[in-house]
């Protein structure tokens, strides 16, 4: 159990609470140590949650406390915090506009310290404007996705040779620099990869598509790389 979800059952544990309760008790329940539960009752403190008590007597929280509804470790804020940039920067408009609102809904329960550590972070991931297009096809392989359906793309391969396609989108898979779309195409009846940055045309055929077990995501990386999914 990571401290932050430690934390996270020992709030849980005093909410409600109308008599204290012992560290030797929570240490029990929590599995550690009682050490390591008054270093927990001090990092709860550090963060604003109003516990009272002491070492000999038991914990109460406050009556009537509001608590934020997640907790994050420094870290893990951290993380959150550069996720949600690179999906700002690198999927579609209603995504960035989604983690534009979670970070802030993230930062408002961190202490003043991550937040300050948040402001300082090194990472810059702009949103270039040149990739308009790109984030617009992202939206729409998303959203055909997610409702299982087929498109067709006028798709140009590495050399330039273009092609129609009908595919069942199953998957976006970001390589960092380029998405790419893991698909089933009905053209060539097999599992075919498509770069998002080379398709130059796509409609929805107004068709649904099923996935089988022969034809799914989990199946087409156990069969191509010997696992279920990435």
């Amino acid at each position: 159990m990571s401290k932050a979800e430690r934390l996270f059952h020992l709030v849980n544990l005093l909410k409600g609470r109308r008599t204290a309760v012992t560290a030797r008790d929570l240490a029990e329940t929590l599995g550690v140590s009682e050490r390591t539960v008054y270093r927990d009752i001090g990092a709860l403190a550090a963060q604003g949650v109003p516990v009272s008590g002491d070492a000999g007597v038991g914990y109460l929280l406050a009556p009537h406390t509001h608590l934020p509804p997640l907790m994050f470790s420094p870290e893990e804020a951290i993380a959150i915090s550069i996720g949600l940039k690179f999906v700002r920067a690198f999927t579609d408009p209603d995504l960035a506009t989604a983690a534009t609102t979670a970070e802030q809904r993230v930062k408002a329960v961190l202490p003043d310290g991550v937040k300050a550590d948040l402001e300082r972070l090194p990472y810059r991931i702009p949103v270039l404007q040149s990739g308009a297009e790109e984030r617009d096809r992202h939206q729409r392989v998303r959203r055909a996705a997610a409702e299982y359906l087929k498109l067709r793309i006028d798709y140009r391969d590495e050399h330039g040779n273009p092609s129609v396609r009908v595919i069942w989108p199953l998957a976006l898979v970001g390589w960092g620099d380029h998405w790419t779309i893991l698909a089933w195409c009905e053209t060539r009846v097999a599992y075919r990869n498509f770069r998002l940055d080379r398709i130059v045309g796509l409609v929805e055929t107004g068709e649904n598509f099923e996935a089988t077990e022969t034809i799914n995501v989990a199946h087409y990386y156990r069969t191509e790389f010997g696992f279920e999914d990435i």
